[in-house]
């Protein structure tokens, strides 16, 4: 459906008042008695080059101290998901963590083996057959440093490949 110039005109005038595909659909068709779909709507304000406020995207600058962070979750280079290990090995208790594989793996486990965090606590970790990593403490509501949590996950990976 062709609209003539005035017709256009007014649907421009609706995007300026910020109407939305949907309302400027509801109106051609009650105010012009022209019954469109609503994508004939989306191809009819991209032909007039118009935009409407619905799809408008702010464009926000990134500052250098806001760079969009890592995906989180496991990638083919990062299988744990963790964030890169920090410079310095000493967490918020001042020890270090330490990763250990046990060598007799656990029915439906693919590894297993223990942690001992920062603060000197003791704790089981599994990896599924499936690849999921779980953190098993020996103490009810024991939560690691959360500092000490990338650190785990890198020493598990290093340990995993053999110690590279």
């Amino acid at each position: 459906m062709q609209l003539d110039e005035n017709q256009k005109k007014t649907v421009a005038g609706w995007i300026e008042e910020g109407l939305d595909l949907s309302a400027i659909q509801s109106r051609l068709e009650s105010e012009m008695d022209i019954p469109m779909t609503y994508m004939d709507v989306r191809f009819l304000v991209g032909d007039l080059e118009l935009v409407p406020k619905d799809e408008e995207e702010p464009e926000e600058e990134l500052k250098p101290e806001e760079e969009p962070a890592p995906a989180d979750g496991p990638t083919p280079d990062n299988p744990m998901g963790e964030a890169p290990l920090p410079t310095d090995d000493v967490g918020a208790g001042g020890g270090e963590v330490s990763v250990t594989v046990s060598p007799v793996t656990q029915a439906g486990m693919m590894a297993s083996g223990s942690v001992t965090f920062s603060d000197g606590i003791k704790c089981e970790w599994h990896v599924d057959q499936y690849g999921r990593p779980s953190l098993v403490p020996q103490q009810d509501g024991y939560q690691p440093p959360q500092d000490d949590m990338p650190k785990f996950g890198q020493k598990l990976q290093q340990e995993l490949r053999g110690g590279y």
